[in-house]
């Protein structure tokens, strides 16, 4: 009896391992393009039509992530982190105690989920680990980071959102040994490990770029942009961020580096302000190599994310807070639009544009070239306008603090 369960399991375990459908930050490919068509190209002036308001999630800058018929969200609440699964009406189906949040510096949770077939994966400010079982919140397994991985937490709290590919869950746990990290996604066991430069991790969420040869898992650490094989955790590549000498850095000087790369067509892009800048890196075919093409130091956002649809890359900057576009091929800079900096995700050839000051932005682009549209200012919630927007089946879902709110943009 016990060996046909031992066997069951295995068999289970065996058909689960097929490539399951991901959802996760950002959608997907973490490229920020939402791929909702019809959608309104100007709203009314006081906005698009609210037409769902959860509140009491709890403080925090997570976005939310979608299967079929629910959405998962994750809040700080009395110092721990809860994990709330709602369906598309609004109505909880579970939350979860995770564990303790992070505190000291803006406050709530800052790790997006990602979804797995019926397992989500999410980490919490103080760097841990859960993989979650989707139909009723049970905790599968969990890791710890400084049990597990002998990592240090950055200043402001671990920031990443996992990623998942196969039977693979890739973590950034900024260990000096166990730096880069791959788990079975299943049991939680360590798979491979990479000391990279044992670096602290920079709020990085990882990129999965997809070649003939193989796959590659690209992220930063605190001073170092890192190209890792997906199948060994061999470091393949990397290129320092050589804003701060040696002698200048420290817990928040030069470490800083949220906003997830972007590949397409043997390019990497990427937006570091607090590093390198804009930067265009040409990935050589077999994917061991790296060479720049061209950096922009104008193009310094920190954490908005960027997107890159046709000849343009476009992302919020920082020393001058705008939104800017820059021409893929040659990094100059095409455009740029007074709105504040901000969190900027596209869909239907438009950008959402969503300010730190709670204005809510519709853009429209031609070649680079930006039209604002229209705006409305979000009221509810409270603290930071840190949370990136999603589009979900044609509505437009904005997180502030312990208020999730849903706008319908779909043309009537």
């Amino acid at each position: 009896m016990k060996f046909l369960t031992i066997s069951a399991i295995i068999i289970s375990l065996a058909f689960a391992s097929g490539k399951p459908e991901v959802n996760e930050w950002r959608g997907a490919g973490r490229t920020g393009v939402y791929p909702d068509k019809d959608l309104l190209k100007v709203w009314p002036e006081t906005g698009p039509t609210e037409v769902l308001r959860i509140e009491n999630i709890g403080n925090g800058f997570v976005s939310p992530v979608f299967s079929e018929d629910r959405l998962y969200i994750s809040g700080e609440i009395d110092s721990m982190s809860l994990l709330f699964c709602f369906d598309l009406r609004g109505q909880k189906q579970w939350q979860t105690v995770l564990g303790r949040e992070w505190t000291k510096t803006f406050r709530g949770t800052r790790s997006a989920a990602t979804l797995a077939g019926d397992l989500l994966y999410v980490g919490t400010g103080n760097g841990n680990l859960f993989c979650v079982r989707c139909s009723n919140g049970r905790i599968e397994w969990s890791k710890d980071l400084k049990n597990d991985f002998g990592a240090k937490l950055p200043l402001h709290g671990h920031s990443a959102s996992p990623l998942v590919d196969g039977d693979k869950v890739y973590w950034m746990a900024g260990g000096e040994e166990n730096n880069m990290v791959a788990l079975d996604r299943f049991t939680g066991k360590l798979l491979w490990s990479n000391k990279g430069f044992g670096e602290v991790e920079a709020y990085n969420s990882p990129k999965l770029i997809e070649l003939p040869k193989g796959k590659i898992v690209v992220t930063f650490s605190a001073y170092h942009l890192m190209g890792f094989d997906a199948a060994s955790g061999k470091l393949l590549w990397s290129q320092e961020q050589d804003v701060y000498p040696l002698d200048k850095r420290s817990p928040g000087n030069g470490d800083t580096h949220c906003n997830t790369v972007l590949y397409e067509d043997g390019a990497i892009y990427y937006e570091a302000g607090d590093g390198n800048c804009g930067v265009k890196l040409k990935l050589s075919a077999d994917g061991d190599s790296i060479t720049q093409e061209w950096r922009n130091n104008r193009f310094d956002g920190y954490m908005g994310g960027m997107v890159k649809i046709g000849n343009f890359v476009y992302g919020s900057v920082t020393t001058r807070p705008q939104l800017m576009s820059l021409n893929a091929a040659t990094g100059s800079i095409a455009d740029s639009l007074s709105v504040g900096t901000g969190a900027l995700i596209a869909a239907d050839n438009m950008l959402y544009y969503y300010n730190q000051k709670g204005d809510m932005n519709l853009v429209s682009i031609n070649e680079g070239k930006f039209t604002k549209v229209s705006s409305f200012h979000i009221t509810e919630g409270a603290m930071q306008h840190f949370a990136h927007p999603v589009i979900n089946k044609g509505l437009l879902w904005q997180r502030h603090g312990n208020v999730l709110l849903a706008f319908d943009i779909r043309k009537k």
